[in-house]
């Protein structure tokens, strides 16, 4: 089932005394570009949801925001400034035998000087929070996915039916193709005759004139390949992997033998059906772009 590079996921669950949100998108890019939103404590979480995400995203700018709240207090660790405990206590016996006073330090009196101390949080345990996180990231991923399949699907439906609008014209090419045929060479005569009035017509003379002007109006090969790209462009519309960019290099191929048929042809009713060939393509084109 071909995907639309454009999806959005949301999953949100309580993990290991963890609230954990993660929200995927993305929108069309010729790769894979993928950037994260986290807080600082959590920026491991980076690559290791980059590589998670790709065996679900193949093509696509995916933006992936990751929001963690503990639902317990975190274990704070308090340190102590060793040098500056010792510069203090150094001052202080320095005034005790300069002052004749007596050195009564105790480690009560030290903590009441708070600039001796420092208080931060327990650093994360990194592997807990990824696993954590992994439940939910795939959550989140297989909605993404579904959104990005059934968008995938109605872009599969618009371009059959322009596919078929192709052929159809291709099918008047091909019944049309020889009746201007035999319309230049009725043509090719009445001028002539009328140029030469009563004077003998050299029939050898106008075969070999409708003979070269066939062979220059000839567009059975172009026809041929065009029901040939049409034929593979269903088959990639069926591709369980990322056909986008084979889409986009079938698509231009179509375009090009229907651009050789124009410059080919000077009937006016095959130009017409020309027209609306690219007409059909220019729309598969665009929306080819948004086929991961």
């Amino acid at each position: 089932m071909i995907k639309s590079m454009t999806g959005y996921g949301q999953s949100c669950r309580e993990i290991g005394g963890m609230n954990i949100t993660v929200e995927i998108k993305s929108v069309n890019h010729r790769f894979f570009e993928f950037s994260t939103r986290a807080s600082r404590t959590y920026g491991f979480l980076d690559e290791k949801l980059k590589s998670f995400l790709q065996k679900w995203i193949s093509r696509g700018k995916v933006d992936c925001s990751v929001t963690i709240e503990a639902l317990e207090e975190a274990d704070v660790i308090v340190s102590l400034n060793s040098s500056l405990a010792q510069g203090y206590l150094k001052v202080f016996g320095e005034m005790s035998e300069r002052f004749d006073l007596k050195n009564d330090v105790t480690v009560s009196s030290m903590s009441r000087f708070s600039d001796i101390f420092s208080t931060h949080k327990a650093p994360a345990d990194e592997e807990k929070v990824w696993d954590a996180v992994k439940v939910v990231a795939a959550a989140a991923a297989e909605r993404f996915v579904a959104m990005r399949e059934a968008e995938g699907e109605k872009l599969r439906g618009d371009i059959i039916k322009r596919a078929e609008a192709i052929l159809s014209n291709v099918s008047f090419i091909e019944s049309r193709s020889p009746q201007t045929l035999i319309e230049y060479n009725e043509k090719l005569t009445a001028r002539i005759r009328q140029l030469l009035e009563d004077a003998h017509v050299d029939e050898q003379r106008l075969l070999t004139e409708a003979a070269i002007f066939a062979d220059k109006v000839a567009v059975d090969e172009e026809t041929v390949r065009l029901r040939c790209h049409i034929s593979q462009l269903r088959e990639l519309l069926c591709s369980d992997e990322a056909v986008g960019r084979k889409l986009d290099f079938l698509t231009q191929e179509i375009n090009r033998e229907a651009n050789t048929i124009g410059s080919k042809s000077q009937d006016v009713e095959i130009a017409r059906s020309v027209i609306d060939i690219k007409a059909e393509v220019e729309k598969i084109r665009e929306q080819v772009q948004n086929i991961e």
